[in-house]
């Protein structure tokens, strides 16, 4: 009888028989993050004053939420909607338990954690099952992007293409990729099934979950793109309303 070997994780931290350059990936996440992270930190906290300019409302803080009783950025109130919904997403999980926990850094390489593996079953991990509600919350506040995309092409009553007016309008579109392609969305309308045809309504459930399954296949890839999307709309509006550049019209 032939011996079958079965590959062990190394225990130790970093440890691999691997032979390629793994830690590369798990490095450009961790600091795509950074980048994102102590971007959105700085404009949401610090410069509360550079929120609009023209039709233009930063992404991040929409929807406006102005109250006189709140003197901190409006963003707050605002930014913990898709941070939440993000952190919980099921492939930011695995991109930062990779890039930050090194738990573990990549497939088949020593982790951080050791054999104390408790899945998502302990606190705070446990929290990650709050992402389909954070789903729910999400859609609201794209919701709220779309109106702000659609007001973006609106020139003090008038029908008018900027610069700005197709950011924005691209940010959306990729954020309702990233939004619908989402593991929880798909599972809304197509699980607890037993049977795509049996009437009209399966049938319906079927379609929107095969389009949805579409998304769902470059989910990382929508993850990637409109987390940057979201972060040049906002910069845009932060240079133009900063003086730094200006919108052009394009008709």
């Amino acid at each position: 009888m032939n011996k079958v070997e079965i590959a062990v994780a190394p225990e130790k931290l970093g440890a691999t028989a691997r032979n390629d350059n793994w830690w590369v990936e798990p490095a450009l996440v961790a600091t795509g993050f950074t980048i994102f992270i102590v971007y959105a930190t700085w404009r949401g906290l610090f410069e509360p004053q550079y929120f609009e300019w023209g039709p233009y409302l930063s992404p991040f803080y929409s929807p406006r939420i102005l109250l006189d009783w709140w003197h901190w950025s409006p963003a707050i109130l605002v930014l913990w909607v898709p941070a939440g919904f993000r952190a919980t997403c099921y492939y930011y999980r695995k991109a930062y338990y990779r890039a930050y926990f090194l738990d573990p850094p990549a497939c088949a390489v020593g982790h951080l954690g050791g054999d104390k593996y408790c899945g998502e079953t302990t606190f705070p991990f446990v929290l990650q099952n709050l992402h389909r509600y954070f789903f729910y919350l999400a859609v609201a506040v794209l919701a709220f992007l779309w109106y702000d995309a659609i007001r973006a092409f609106d020139f003090h009553g008038q029908f008018g293409v900027g610069v700005g007016s197709l950011i924005f309008l691209a940010n959306v579109v990729f954020l309702s990729f990233y939004t619908f392609g989402c593991h929880a969305y798909r599972h809304l309308v197509g699980g607890k099934l037993d049977c795509f045809s049996c009437s009209a309504r399966t049938k319906t459930r079927f379609k929107i979950w095969s389009v949805v399954t579409k998304l769902n296949e470059h989910h990382m890839l929508w993850a990637w793109v409109s987390l940057f999307s979201v972060g040049f709309a906002d910069l845009y509006v932060r240079l133009l309303a900063g003086h730094v550049i200006t919108d052009i019209r394009l008709f």
